[in-house]
């Protein structure tokens, strides 16, 4: 790959000093000084969400008023709460509620309410429950849908007859409200074999860098294991991963080393300027959303569920984040975010750039708690 720019040098929030042009080796602060709205991301929203310039601008202000609103809107809910979601035609945070006293609460936080049977505690409850069963690889994924108030279960189109699917069906029909989707294919990581010139190698898989952390970044847990050195797309060392986890979860974290530092930037690989990262606040279902990855590069798309169980080969992944963004082979670790707020780092999914499909993410805040770690922010 021949590298031209910052986009080029810069490797998903870590840059390399050796063999760094002098220009390339400024001061990291200069790296990326445009607002999470620039022409390039409101360009990249326009083709993958197919919006306009101004649909594309209202949707970023909606949304950022919609993310801050979440909490107090689940609070005054209370424990009639069934979830939240961003409607994007109305441009408003929507939230489930199971009697009128509390919906009249929420919208006086400024949300916009629907009545529900289940409260959100009950469908998480469900789900909990069928974490618990053995699921064969003709079952996608679960999770607790709020639209639909239910636990949604995605199937392969192809295997919805199979005797395994339909035994587990109808064990998750026992854990609570189920509804059953069909998907085109089974989901897989995003992991790849070593092709020159990409951000980072273990052994001979190559994955993205998600976001930086003070002392490293962090990635995807199916790109290595706790100890196994780091190279950079230069081929020099990086550092070892401190800390893997997958399944079960699907995230990992390295330090950095050698010469390398971190930056709070997100690459926008020429697509669009690379962006800040200022922070976390997890975006609501219905959201836009953008992943940066070493092989596809720049896309975006919506968030789709949270808390999804994915049922991979190598097993289950819990408390996913379903987006409509494409990812392929050798994008895992890559890169999701929300304007200028990081949401976490890409895990696996089905389909391609070319023809489209869906990826998961696990989010980042997960990842912060569980090891002690700090969001590099601008």
């Amino acid at each position: 790959m021949v590298r031209t720019g910052l986009s080029a040098l810069l490797i998903i929030g870590t840059w390399a000093t050796a063999g760094l042009s002098q220009a390339a080796a400024a001061d990291p602060s200069t790296t990326a000084t445009e607002a999470p709205a620039s022409a390039g991301l409101l360009t990249a929203m326009q083709k993958d969400l197919g919006l306009t310039k101004s649909q594309a601008e209202a949707r970023l202000a909606a949304e950022k008023e919609a993310t801050a609103l979440q909490g107090a809107a689940r609070k005054a809910a209370g424990a009639s709460f069934g979830g939240a979601w961003f409607d994007a035609d109305s441009g408003k945070l929507t939230v489930a509620v199971t009697d009128d006293a509390s919906a009249r609460q929420v919208r006086a936080t400024g949300a916009q309410t629907q009545l529900v049977t289940h409260t959100a505690a009950r469908l998480d409850a469900a789900k909990a429950r069928m974490d618990s069963l053995a699921a064969p690889q003709g079952v996608s994924s679960w999770h607790v849908d709020p639209k639909t108030n239910s636990v949604v279960v995605d199937v392969v189109a192809s295997e919805r007859a199979d005797n395994d699917v339909l035994a587990f069906l109808a064990k998750a029909r026992q854990a609570g409200p189920v509804t059953v989707k069909e998907t085109s294919e089974a989901p897989q990581t995003f992991a790849a074999g070593t092709v020159g010139g990409d951000p980072f190698y273990t052994g001979n898989v190559r994955c993205s860098i998600g976001f930086s952390v003070h002392g490293g970044f962090v990635t995807a847990g199916h790109c290595g294991k706790a100890g196994q050195e780091v190279r950079g797309w230069d081929g020099s060392g990086i550092g070892n991963i401190q800390g893997s986890s997958f399944p079960d979860n699907d995230y990992a974290w390295v330090n950095v080393g050698s010469g390398w530092w971190t930056v709070p930037v997100v690459l926008g690989w020429g697509a669009i300027s690379d962006q800040l990262v200022r922070g976390s606040n997890e975006a609501p279902i219905g959201a836009s959303v953008c992943r940066s990855g070493s092989t596809s590069h720049w896309h975006c798309g919506n968030v789709l569920a949270k808390n999804e169980t994915v049922n991979y080969s190598e097993g289950a992944v819990h408390q996913m984040t379903k987006t409509s963004v494409c990812a392929e082979p050798g994008d895992s670790g890559g890169s999701f975010i929300s304007g200028d707020q990081a949401q976490g780092v890409t895990s696996g999914g089905w389909g391609n750039c070319s023809s489209g499909g869906e990826t998961w993410h696990q989010p980042i805040n997960e990842i912060l708690n569980r090891y002690g770690l700090t969001l590099h922010t601008a």
